[in-house]
């Protein structure tokens, strides 16, 4: 048994001893402070996934992530190169730079670029715009997502900064200053998946139909498809 395996069981396990009980959520302390990780798959997560999966002809040609290529791995199709972003060098790491400041980044080399919840955490998240719209070739895609409604991440918070939280709105106005018209902006979630979310319960304790109704009032996940203009266009 792999440790992916042992990982889901020992998760299970904590549900089925600390189960939800949804009458009793009047509490000032969450279910999770760990985005329900601890107890399954985060609602963020499952959203995030469902948006690849629907934009995988997307995923081709030179793919970029950020610190690692686990989604290019999973939801790429016709990939030639695996681009991993970070600011220092470590393995597998074939870019080394800062997506806020183009001097450290190549232009005009991504096919495809896969920024999830990375912008949130970027305080000058216009130029972080700036450079994802440098590194993509002509024609190349931005494939990227941002937190509507959340928790702070604790995490990221007491180590480079928790900045923003976005509607489609802001988050189609800031991107259009840098793409132009070249950008579909949508999001995920309703009161019961941003209440589950924001208690840190899993995806496992809701339904598929509780999680994939939509309801725009509740943005739980924004997500951007955004396209750099072919120089033939």
């Amino acid at each position: 048994m792999n440790l992916s395996a042992l990982r889901k069981i020992k998760k299970k396990r904590l549900r089925n001893q600390h189960p939800v009980n949804w009458l009793q959520l009047r509490n000032t302390e969450p279910v999770s402070r760990k985005f329900g990780m601890d107890r399954g798959t985060p609602v963020d997560r499952y959203y995030i996934e469902n948006f690849l999966h629907e934009n995988k002809a997307l995923i081709r040609g030179n793919v970029l992530e950020i610190a690692e290529s686990a989604y290019s791995k999973k939801f790429g199709t016709d990939i030639s190169k695996y681009e991993v972003l970070h600011t220092k060098e470590g393995r597998n790491v074939t870019i080394v730079g800062d997506l806020t400041n183009m001097a450290t980044l190549p232009e005009n080399r991504i096919d495809c670029f896969i920024c999830t919840q990375t912008l949130n955490f970027i305080y000058d998240i216009k130029a972080a715009i700036k450079g994802a719209y440098f590194l993509l070739k002509p024609g190349g895609t931005l494939l990227a997502t941002i937190a509507g409604i959340s928790q702070i991440s604790r995490y990221d918070m007491d180590r480079w900064g928790d900045y923003w939280r976005f509607t489609t709105l802001s988050a189609k106005r800031i991107f259009e200053e840098v793409f132009g018209n070249e950008v579909e902006v949508n999001s995920y979630g309703n009161v019961l998946a941003a209440t589950a979310f924001l208690q840190g319960i899993a995806t496992e304790e809701l339904t598929i139909e509780e999680l994939d109704y939509k309801d725009d009032d509740y943005q739980v996940l924004i997500t951007i498809i955004a396209r750099k203009k072919d120089k033939q266009a």
